[in-house]
């Protein structure tokens, strides 16, 4: 059949629709806006060092952008989906600052650090007081100016760490966990008004992951099962980050503060997965090491022979590594979020 006006006609409405659907979020704000980002490896999009962050070794990064990339997946993370959301480029990672145009850092920015949490953790990175010290010096340097801020919006996904490096400390004694909790959420609480004083006007905070469905802890039981105990941290968790968030909103007469809930969108995505993807992993990694607690993925001996393996297809997966979604896991994930998502733009 001969090329005509209608079909031109189908094919750029087609078009038009696919743009308005990538730019949902955008075309409901008056103007850019600004994505400021802290918190953990679920939202770091590249700001450990290369020479030691295993997010910017092979096979991180082969599905997205086809290499490494400082991104704790093999592709995109939640904060690429949340920008895209907003009609704006990922923000640039604070490590990369200064080795980009100006015009770069008119997204917003990228404060978070894999392995981090609200406290101090394992990890010898800046922590999410830490990094809330470099954004307020951005500010005081007019980096960001009043209208830069005032159409922000903040996006927060910590604590996971946190809990790791307590049950890492006292042996998986969950006798205290409720205290270590309330811990938490005195400094989280903290932070989040902090933020919201620097001037970003929206702050979506992350409930935290049903941690015994993470494939660490589901290795115990070959992936076929979560930890419960560890589930009911979780709920525990999200039951005060919730009452946190409302306390806050009463002091400031707002709803400035929202919250995205990773622990209902991972049963979700986790069910859509293993009901409707035939060949699903489940609870079980893309990438994992030869020897579970000895080599991770991205592991390699002195000659550079490969000490992990990768599943054959990584759509199929949920999680990409022994604590972190895939790509596919991610925008899943996403998906579930969509509806709370519109309160940071109205």
């Amino acid at each position: 059949m001969p090329f005509s006006f209608f079909h031109l006609l189908c094919y750029i409405t087609i078009i038009f629709a696919e743009v308005d659907a990538v730019n949902e979020g955008a075309s409901k704000s008056k103007s850019k806006l600004r994505l400021f980002v802290f918190g953990d490896s679920y939202v770091d999009t590249g700001n450990w060092r290369k020479s030691i962050g295993s997010s910017w070794k092979e096979p991180y990064g082969i599905t997205f952008p086809g290499k490494p990339s400082g991104r704790f997946s093999d592709g995109r993370v939640l904060t690429d989906y949340i920008a895209s959301y907003l009609g704006i480029r990922t923000p640039i990672a604070y490590k990369w600052r200064k080795e980009v145009k100006r015009s770069n850092l008119e997204y917003g920015m990228n404060f978070a650090y894999g392995g981090t949490g609200v406290l101090d953790t394992l990890a010898n990175q800046p922590n999410m007081t830490t990094q809330i010290d470099f954004f307020q010096r951005l500010v005081e340097q007019k980096v960001y100016g009043k209208q830069d801020l005032d159409n922000s919006v903040g996006l927060i996904s910590v604590a996971g760490n946190d809990y790791a490096t307590y049950l890492a400390r006292n042996t998986h004694d969950l006798q205290k966990l409720g205290d270590f909790t309330k811990k938490i959420m005195d400094q989280l609480e903290i932070n989040i008004d902090r933020i919201r004083g620097l001037g970003v006007k929206r702050i979506a905070v992350t409930l935290i992951e049903p941690m015994g469905c993470i494939p660490l802890q589901a290795a115990s039981s070959s992936y076929s099962n979560c930890t419960q105990a560890l589930n009911l941290g979780s709920k525990f968790h999200n039951q005060m980050l919730n009452q946190s968030l409302q306390n806050l909103n009463a002091k400031d007469n707002s709803t400035a503060f929202i919250t995205l809930d990773l622990y209902d969108a991972f049963f979700s995505a986790l069910n859509k997965f293993t009901t409707h993807a035939p060949g699903s992993l489940g609870l079980k990694p893309c990438c994992e090491g030869k020897e579970m607690g000895k080599y991770y993925c991205g592991s390699v001996d002195e000659s550079g022979a490969k000490l992990y393996t990768i599943c054959e297809n990584p759509n199929l997966s949920f999680f990409w590594d022994t604590l972190h979604p895939s790509q596919n896991g991610w925008h899943s994930i996403f998906s579930s979020l969509r509806s709370s998502l519109h309160k940071l733009t109205t």
